[in-house]
């Protein structure tokens, strides 16, 4: 693996350990700052496409408002790099917990798209883009 997909995969992780941790601030940090021709953009599973870099970071201010509990392990991570924007797609394997007394636990799968963009501060968050990845009771009988 090249540096620089390495470092794009070490920002990757610093993206989803912000969400996992409620850090606004970091989160802030990773996204790119919009300019002429190239702003934010956001798809999260279910919603209309964000575009706008303070319209981008105000759903991840909801988002992690509103979610108490949220662990990703992410799988199938591929790292292309050319020239100044790097694209990495993987699946997020997602287990959360919903706020209640009885601590009920759900899980998910979504794969994502997290695009990626050389700016003179280093690498930035450009373009996320996460599609559930429907599973139903036939998956679990066809893979028996």
């Amino acid at each position: 693996m090249s540096t620089t997909a390495a470092e794009i995969e070490t920002l990757n992780e610093a993206f989803y350990t912000a969400i996992e941790s409620g850090d606004l601030d970091r989160m802030t940090e990773i996204w790119a700052e919009d300019e002429d021709g190239r702003v934010a953009m956001c798809v999260h599973p279910g919603w209309p496409m964000l575009s706008g870099r303070a319209e981008v970071l105000r759903s991840w201010a909801l988002i992690m408002a509103n979610t108490p509990y949220i662990q990703f392990v992410l799988t199938d991570v591929h790292t292309t790099v050319v020239g100044d924007v790097a694209v990495l797609t993987c699946a997020e394997n997602i287990l959360t917990a919903a706020d209640s007394e009885d601590a009920t636990f759900a899980a998910g799968r979504v794969v994502a798209t997290n695009t990626f963009v050389r700016t003179p501060e280093g690498w930035r968050l450009w373009f996320h883009h996460g599609s559930p990845v429907l599973q139903g009771d036939d998956d679990d009988e066809s893979e028996g």
